[in-house]
């Protein structure tokens, strides 16, 4: 059962949620434990998806480096490749659908700030011009030679992954001038290497879509410290277009100087009480989908 302070964080956090006009979900790991993906935060979450990495003493920042594709590839896709296969598989859990219902009744509707590379955003609806990713996205990938700047979609793929050895079978993927594909995606180490075009266009758009903006609400989701991409934007955005701030992460979730409330939540049951509490309110979420 709930305590006092929680049903309080959650019915502030309805009201914060109702009194704005726009939603700007910011989401980081965490978002995707709920759909069953890896949480990589710590090297025992990330050995404990891979055994072989353990093994070789191989943490996140090592296994998910253009480095590792220079002197490993077949370790290199054997983690992205496997990776990329749990995003296929993927089902978007009902925070993504409350947050699309959300949207819907927001004069400006939602946009998604996320550093996730797995597509579920998109998967669960949410327009592709309505989503930055900031860090990329395993939906498509690019060559790995400097002077080659392919950039195309991954639907190609079809990893083959001995799991045990966190090892790509057969073939490498290959671009057509023959160098190495690789994820386009920010890795540890990418230096000028990664291709980003494509997500300083989704910068752009949510730009604009901020300048629009006049009560915004940012959620933040599964974002933690570790790796602060999501939380530092989120609480910059909010404070810059006078929002509040409404975080869900069973860690860490309290504020720091933003305005809005915590709550000690995973995403999808934070979501759906927030949802509840909303209902005791009387609120209703049937506009047009604008997200």
């Amino acid at each position: 059962m709930a305590s006092v302070d929680d049903v309080d964080g959650i019915q502030q956090a309805a009201k914060i949620i109702l009194d704005a006009d726009s939603i700007l979900v910011t989401a980081g790991a965490g978002m995707g434990v709920d759909s069953g993906l890896p949480d990589f935060r710590g090297s025992e979450g990330l050995w404990r998806a891979y055994p072989a990495l353990e093994r070789s003493r191989q943490d996140y920042s090592e296994v998910a480096s253009r480095g590792m594709f220079i002197t490993d590839p077949a370790r290199a896709w054997g983690f992205q490749g496997h990776c990329l296969s749990l995003y296929r598989a993927a089902e978007p859990h009902d925070g993504f659908s409350i947050l699309r219902r959300w949207g819907r009744a927001k004069e400006h509707g939602a946009f998604v700030f996320t550093s996730n590379v797995d597509g579920q955003f998109q998967k669960a609806g949410f327009a592709e011009e309505r989503v930055h990713e900031c860090h990329g996205s395993m939906q498509w990938v690019q060559c790995m030679e400097p002077w080659c700047d392919v950039v195309t979609t991954s639907l190609a793929l079809r990893p083959v992954i001995d799991e045990g050895a966190c090892r790509w079978v057969g073939a490498l993927p290959r671009c057509r001038c023959g160098g190495l594909l690789r994820p386009n995606v920010l890795l540890f180490n990418d230096g000028m290497n990664w291709r980003g075009d494509r997500y300083k266009v989704q910068a752009g758009r949510m730009q604009e879509w901020l300048s629009r903006v006049r009560r915004p609400v940012v959620i933040e989701l599964g974002a933690g410290g570790a790796i602060p991409t999501v939380r530092m934007t989120g609480e910059t955005l909010a404070k810059k277009h006078g929002g509040k701030l409404v975080r869900i992460n069973p860690r860490q979730w309290k504020l720091q100087g933003a305005e809005g409330v915590g709550l000690s939540k995973t995403a999808a049951a934070g979501l759906s009480e927030i949802q509840a509490a909303m209902k005791q309110l009387g609120a209703t979420n049937e506009k047009a989908d604008t997200t």
